[in-house]
Order: structure tokens, then C-alpha cells, then sequence
């Protein structure tokens, strides 16, 4: 079993950034991909972005890429998702998660889950 905390999240206006953190314990060998999700209220689910660590691969969801950067610290065994020209569609609650990914990438692919953490973008 793994587990995940994720933190870093707040409220940030238009235009700014935030780094999330996922700090990442237990049993991470079952895992060889951590990602990023997010659900805004009402609203489903959806990948943001992903990082296949045995291969150093990174999947971003369209509309995140180019401002979104998934990257991982293995000696702090933490995985972080940097977000710059934050927009308001991106408030969302924001949750780390480790599994073995298949392209294309789905919720169900994950297996482990940390509880969240809220960005909330301001106009």
C-alpha cells in the first residue's frame, strides 16, 4: 500500500502559480507511475498529468500543457506538479495518486490515493 499527502494548495489570483507537493511512503515498488488528478465541484475527475518514473516519461492533459510541469524528488520521495498562468477553470481539488499507467491514461489505473488539496484561482 502507498501513501499520499499532498499539499501546497491555496488561493492564488489569475495569472499566478502555485507547486503542489505529494509526499510519497510505503510501499511505492507496486508503483511505477505517479499522477496528478483534479475535480472541480460538480463536475468529474479528470487527469492533469502523469510521470511514468521508469522510463522518465510525462503525459499532460491538453489543457494544461505548456503551463503545468509534473517533476519528482526520489530522494525526498516526492512527486510535485508546478502550475503557472493559472486560470479560473483550474480551480479544482487537486490529488496525487501512484499506479502503473496505460495509455491513455485513466482514473482506473491508479490505485493509491492521497486526500487532496484545494486551488482555488481568482478573477
Amino acid at each position: 500500500q502507498v501513501q499520499l499527502v499532498e499539499s501546497g494548495g491555496g488561493l492564488v489570483q489569475v495569472g499566478g502559480s502555485l507547486r503542489l507537493s505529494c509526499a510519497v511512503s510505503g510501499r511505492t515498488s507496486s508503483s511505477s507511475a505517479m499522477g496528478w488528478f483534479r475535480q472541480a465541484p460538480g463536475k468529474e475527475r479528470e487527469f492533469v498529468a502523469a510521470n511514468r518514473w521508469s522510463i522518465g516519461r510525462t503525459y499532460y492533459a491538453d489543457s494544461i500543457k505548456g503551463r503545468f510541469t509534473i517533476s519528482s524528488d526520489s530522494a525526498k520521495n516526492t512527486v510535485y506538479l508546478q502550475m503557472n498562468s493559472l486560470k479560473p477553470e483550474d480551480t479544482a481539488r487537486y490529488y496525487c495518486a501512484a499506479g502503473r499507467i496505460v495509455v491513455p491514461i485513466k482514473e482506473t489505473d491508479f490505485g493509491s490515493w492521497g486526500q487532496g488539496t484545494q486551488v482555488t484561482v481568482s478573477s
